[in-house]
């Protein structure tokens, strides 16, 4: 009987493991093609946009960064309510085909001096396609993880991933590393070699899609109630609280993050005066350091609770947004602005690491995928989504340390929620 016991544990203990790897492993590709754009547009922008100077250029890519956000609810909507009725592998599969498909289409795509105006027009549709599979991802996969995971471990896997994501933007870096570094000079980057890169991710991407198909559907999911499968909107509608949560304390997070990770590769070389070799280097090592301990972070989370981790967070966040970016607009080397960084990226950690579990812990588990999916979708696209297109153009009209004001706002917003939100890991609904 025991050895029997001891087989069932190990081959649950196994398919678990598949089953995170092969999530996460998807969840790694989707990430790797949307920070893509981000890594590699100071070398795109001028060739889908006419010749004007660099901060209008990269104000333009920005903005359409910016309206791929703005996709991230519908495929929130979209996806979630899939999931949720249909399964957590199905949206996961459907959601990385989609993200191939975006890749697929910017790596191919005339430049504006070919076909003018087309250009831009199918950058846009592109990162529409990414922002709709992105917007899905993120509840669907959090969801998935948070039900495959074992109740004393939840905050460790969410940790996890947050690996994933971070990997994928870390992935995206190191590629471009690879080509300013090893094998193309700057001219070359910007004529064409920034085409790799999306090629690797559509390439990838089908290798996620093989991994996805063959993931095992969640017990939660497949315990639930036939009758609960039906009415997706009624079921969201009757936890107006929990919606109101998911924005409220994603709202500061998000921004900080986005602020700290894609955006402040283009601050140093904009405002800092690094070059772009330099940029790339400080935030390729100090998100590899921000990767390493979001599982660390979220299994101290599992020990003393989720609330006193983010307000921690929204405490240090909120009084040390501004020195952080004003002694970073100063800095006069890499090495002083790669520890400022990591500062802030560590502050951040407290977020990131256990964001994914206290989402998935507010739902029910016949609208959770779609619950954790499209609040947080509409809070990133109103706030990490147009952080670049916002700093750009504070900075544009010479008054760029207000947007350092702009963040703290925003977290003050999000500690106000922390503060007075109840304990999702006492409560958990999973």
């Amino acid at each position: 009987m025991n050895d029997s016991a001891g087989i069932a544990a190990s081959n649950s203990r196994a398919t678990r493991f598949r089953a995170i790897f092969g999530g996460s492993v998807g969840n790694l590709i989707e990430w790797y093609d949307w920070y893509t754009y981000a890594a590699f547009a100071i070398y795109f922008a001028p060739s889908f946009f006419p010749k004007s100077n660099d901060t209008v250029q990269l104000l333009n890519t920005a903005a359409i960064f910016a309206v791929g956000f703005l996709m991230r609810p519908i495929g929130g909507w979209v996806l979630g309510r899939y999931a949720d009725r249909r399964g957590r592998k199905a949206a996961l599969t459907l959601s990385v085909t989609l993200m191939c498909l975006g890749s697929l289409i910017i790596a191919v795509t005339p430049t504006y001096q070919t076909i003018g105006v087309a250009a831009p027009i199918l950058l846009l549709i592109a990162r529409l396609l990414q922002g709709f599979s992105v917007g899905g991802e993120y509840g669907t996969s959090a969801t998935y993880m948070s039900e495959i995971a074992t109740r004393g471990s939840r905050g460790f896997y969410s940790g996890i991933l947050y690996v994933t994501l971070i990997m994928g933007q870390l992935l995206a870096l190191g590629v471009l590393m690879v080509l300013q570094f090893f094998v193309l000079d700057a001219q070359q980057l910007e004529q064409w070699g920034w085409r790799i890169p999306f090629v690797i991710g559509a390439i990838a991407a089908l290798a996620a899609l093989y991994l996805r198909r063959n993931l095992v559907e969640t017990d939660a999911f497949k315990n639930k109630s036939q009758a609960a499968r039906a009415g997706e909107l009624t079921l969201l509608l009757r936890h107006p609280r929990e919606v109101l949560i998911v924005i409220g304390l994603t709202m500061g997070g998000t921004l900080f993050f986005y602020t700290f990770t894609t955006y402040i590769q283009k601050f140093l070389v904009n405002t800092v005066g690094l070059t772009k070799g330099e940029s790339t280097l400080v935030a390729t090592a100090n998100l590899f350091i921000f990767m390493l301990i979001q599982p660390l972070v979220g299994a101290i989370s599992d020990r003393v609770g989720r609330r006193p981790m983010l307000i921690l967070f929204g405490v240090l966040a909120l009084f040390g947004t501004v020195p952080l970016l004003s002694a970073l607009s100063q800095a006069q080397d890499a090495w002083t602005a790669f520890l400022l960084i990591l500062i802030a990226l560590s502050i951040s950690s407290l977020y990131s690491s256990i964001s994914a579990v206290v989402k998935a812990e507010l739902f029910p588990v016949e609208i959770r995928a779609l619950g954790v999916g499209l609040p947080y979708a509409i809070a990133v696209s109103l706030f990490g989504g147009t952080a670049e297109m916002i700093a750009l153009a504070f900075k544009n009209a010479g008054h760029e340390e207000l947007f350092y004001w702009y963040v703290t706002g925003c977290v003050f917003c999000s500690l106000l929620v922390y503060i007075f939100m109840r304990e999702p890991q006492r409560e958990s609904r999973i």
